[in-house]
């Protein structure tokens, strides 16, 4: 959220930002209310959990750890709070107001969000998504650069990041009996990889290396399941692709 400010920006919002101590078991925001802020945690540790339709429960989404922000859909998109995130331990959060948010932050939101948008609806597995949709995308994703030669995954690890190919060149390969790599996927620019572990919470299938100098657009795991769950269905439908690499 804050990648898109320049200094000057970036220092409006260091003399708007206020420190507010969350002692355990605190909601810092609630689910359904309407959001007047935002937050970055730094230090202890939140619960994020949801109501979904059917349950009588929450369903923890994710936990937040120092360096995280949070609460920022609410302002981008003027809707009540997406979820609950409740302290866990005595933890301190810095809040930015709304006005400071919608004068810098936003703006610089919207700058990232028209750079990507041309690139996500290009996207084959994203062209189902309208415009809002992508936009809540663009807000989310990450921009990470690797050089030739780089793993980008590697096979047999956690899996908590998406990731489409934004320029550059990468390959897939997948370790044989006899230890031997053997190349099964070839991703350029619009491709995307690493939605099968996130799926189906496995580890990488297969590592995914850089053939060029190369830029990804990633959402992490948390953010996927929140933003992206009605690609579910879309998603699984590429899960026949790679049964033949397993």
């Amino acid at each position: 959220m804050f990648n898109a400010l320049d200094e000057n920006e970036l220092q409006v919002v260091i003399n708007a930002i206020e420190e507010v101590d969350a002692p355990a078991g605190t909601a810092i925001i609630t689910e359904g209310e309407a959001g007047d802020c935002m937050y970055v945690l730094e230090s202890g540790s939140l619960l994020c959990t949801k109501m979904f339709k059917g349950k009588s429960e929450p369903t923890k989404l994710k936990e937040y750890v120092p360096g995280e922000g949070f609460g920022e859909l609410a302002l981008l998109y003027n809707c009540p709070r997406a979820a609950t995130i409740t302290a866990t331990v005595d933890s301190k959060v810095w809040r930015l107001d709304r006005d400071t948010f919608n004068h810098i932050v936003k703006d610089a939101a919207q700058r990232k969000r028209d750079k990507y948008d041309a690139f996500l609806q290009s996207v084959p597995i994203l062209q189902a998504m309208d415009a809002y949709e992508r936009s809540k995308l663009g807000d989310a994703v990450q921009e990470e650069k690797f050089s030739t030669g780089d793993y980008i995954i590697k096979q047999g690890s956690s899996a908590d990041r998406f990731y489409m190919v934004s320029e550059g060149r990468a390959i897939a390969t997948k370790k044989q009996a006899d230890g031997s790599q053997k190349q099964v996927m070839e991703y350029v620019k619009g491709s995307y990889f690493g939605e099968r572990a996130l799926l189906v919470n496995e580890v990488r299938a297969a590592s995914v290396i850089a053939q060029s100098d190369v830029i990804c657009l990633s959402l992490e795991r948390d953010t996927f399941k929140r933003l992206l769950g009605p690609l579910d269905e879309i998603l699984k439908r590429n899960m026949e692709e790679y049964k033949k690499f397993a």
